[in-house]
């Protein structure tokens, strides 16, 4: 009799799991740094992905909520990035409860571990409204991407032109790969022990902007240096780059954070989540040099 009872629990246990990963995946952010490798990287496992972003295959837009209804219809799953407006966290508490109604079971949030509010607060306004949806949520709370430096226009350009230029004094970051961000995210999103975890994500080591500049100059074969600004000289030079004034007061604000050391430590969730180390800067740098992009000697790393 026992037996037969735990075969049939077993059985039910299977068949649920079957019917989660046979419901699509929904991506918000699809083309996005993380969003693109959470997609690719479910798809090499085999689940159905939804891409959905302003520019995807699938339309969404945060500011339209018509629409949301049809992104999330059949979805089992959702990994989520908010849409850094002003209005984010309303938006996304009303995203979680339609998801919730939706039949939506897990809800994966990218946050930031440098995202804090005046009281040093952790729980942001978009935190709490994924915690408070109803449905089984994990938070993703990474440091500054290793990508950024090859896929964000402003920084690539620099990487480029020789120079790093930044109000990020000699303070030091724990740089992640968004390879591994978007692992601990399809981990989440498809894997049981999750739920209800807010995981801190870092790379191995902390590094200051003079050895980024140090190790993209030995991968590329070319000089690139690092060019501390005080605050007022890199605003400055950012409007005179063409980056908007309003994204170069954030731009200092997160840079004077690296400058203070506010998170200048190492973070285990890569670990926790998948049983290894997180990868280094330095595999990320001679991978991205070979692909040309930053132009130079293709990988060849000088002595």
């Amino acid at each position: 009799m026992t037996t037969t009872k735990n075969a049939t629990t077993a059985n039910t246990a299977a068949n649920a799991a079957t019917n989660t990963e046979a419901k699509p995946i929904l991506v918000l952010g699809s083309t996005g740094k993380t969003g693109s490798r959470v997609a690719a990287q479910l798809r090499q496992r085999g689940h159905a992905v939804r891409g959905a972003s302003r520019k995807g295959p699938v339309a969404f837009d945060w500011t339209d909520e018509n629409t949301w209804e049809r992104t999330l219809e059949g979805v089992g799953a959702a990994y989520l990035v908010d849409s850094q407006l002003p209005d984010a966290a309303e938006s996304m508490r009303a995203f979680g409860k339609l998801a919730a109604a939706s039949g939506v079971e897990r809800l994966v949030l990218l946050s930031a571990r440098d995202w804090v509010v005046s009281e040093g607060e952790e729980k942001l306004p978009c935190e709490r409204a994924v915690r408070e949806s109803g449905v089984q949520w994990t938070i993703l709370k990474p440091s500054w991407f290793f990508q950024n430096f090859s896929e964000d226009p402003f920084l690539r350009g620099q990487v480029q032109g020789g120079e790093l230029v930044m109000s990020t004094g000699d303070g030091v970051e724990p740089f992640i790969d968004a390879e591994d961000i978007a692992e601990v995210a399809v981990a989440a999103l498809t894997e049981e022990g999750h739920g209800g975890q807010a995981y801190e994500l870092s790379g191995p080591r902390l590094l200051s902007l003079d050895s980024v500049a140090d190790e993209i100059a030995r991968a590329t074969g070319r000089p690139i240096t690092y060019r501390p600004l005080p605050a007022d000289e890199f605003a400055a030079y950012a409007v005179g780059q063409h980056v908007p004034e309003e994204f170069v007061g954030l731009l200092n604000l997160l840079y004077g954070w690296i400058a203070e050391g506010r998170f200048a430590t190492l973070a285990d969730g890569v670990q926790r989540v998948l049983g290894r180390e997180p990868r280094d800067f330095k595999d990320y740098v001679r991978t991205a040099a070979a692909s040309g992009v930053w132009g130079g000697g293709g990988g060849v790393e000088r002595p």
